[in-house]
């Protein structure tokens, strides 16, 4: 697909562009409107052709949870294996800023299928959870108070860390939006053991001597805009002896983890970003 298709579905979705005016735009590049209907399925994507772990698999407990912030009262998607002996680690998943998707809760069920907790958040809390349209739902994450924000993302750690068998080691992964929150989670919650975020945000370099769970930063090779960061993040983190991995996948676009969104999957670094992420909280969280 044409790049300037694909920046122009990540200005949609970052900006935003109201619906509209990004309609519109992507007519003019696809060459008419027809053409530009064709092309909207594959980068908006299907929920329902992505999920790789059933809703009704047998080995897997699953349950939306609410649990309390300092701000309110906080939703998510809690998954755990169904056996389990002993005591396991615990993944905080943070989303897009889409909110809590059926993609979202399915990358919840493939962390719990692999051995841990699995706590999908939902940031959209404060407004009464993650709403169906996608666009209502990226608009309410503007009106996100910053502070408080952080507050409720962390407390999904403090629930998950007070979990009868949890064993008080906490990963957490993220994605896009949720990559960002996953440097600030790094920087505000000095217990967090391992952290992993794909294409998010970088942490402030003011910040960086703050951390202490192990990183695992996995960026796409074509996100200009995310990556801009990536110097100066990078330097920092060697300056403070900090325990990072860092990853540039040559060719990627942002959102190359997310199977529902065809146009911006990239299946064979999906595998490769994921084993990486598995091979870490293998390490940490066990």
């Amino acid at each position: 697909m044409d790049q300037k298709i694909i920046n122009l579905f990540d200005e949609y979705t970052h900006k935003p562009l109201k619906r509209e005016v990004f309609l519109a735009k992507l007519s003019k590049l696809a060459g008419g409107t027809a053409a530009a209907l064709a092309i909207l399925p594959m980068l908006e994507g299907n929920y329902a052709m992505a999920n790789q772990v059933s809703v009704q698999d047998a080995d897997l407990l699953m349950e939306d949870v609410s649990y309390p912030s300092k701000n309110c009262t906080m939703k998510g998607y809690l998954v755990q294996p169904k056996l389990s002996k002993g005591k396991l680690g615990a993944v905080l998943v943070i989303h897009e800023n889409r909110g809590l998707t059926p993609h979202i809760k399915d990358v919840t069920r493939r962390i719990a299928k692999a051995g841990y907790i699995a706590l999908g958040i939902d940031a959209l809390s404060p407004f009464g959870g993650t709403p169906a349209n996608e666009d209502e739902g990226r608009a309410l994450f503007a009106k996100l108070d910053a502070v408080q924000n952080l507050e409720n993302v962390k407390s999904g750690l403090d629930y998950l860390r007070g979990l009868k068998n949890s064993n008080k080691k906490t990963g957490v992964v993220g994605f896009c939006w949720g990559g960002g929150m996953v440097n600030s989670m790094a920087v505000m919650d000095p217990e967090l053991t391992a952290a992993v975020a794909y294409y998010g945000r970088q942490a402030e370099v003011a910040d960086v001597p703050k951390i202490k769970a192990k990183l695992m930063l996995q960026y796409a090779g074509m996100d200009e805009r995310i990556n801009a960061g990536i110097p100066a993040f990078e330097e920092a983190l060697k300056a403070n002896k900090k325990d990072y991995q860092l990853f540039v996948y040559e060719g990627a676009q942002h959102a190359f983890n997310n199977d529902s969104s065809p146009a911006r999957y990239n299946a064979e670094v999906a595998k490769l970003a994921w084993t990486r992420t598995m091979g870490l909280f293998e390490q940490t969280l066990k």
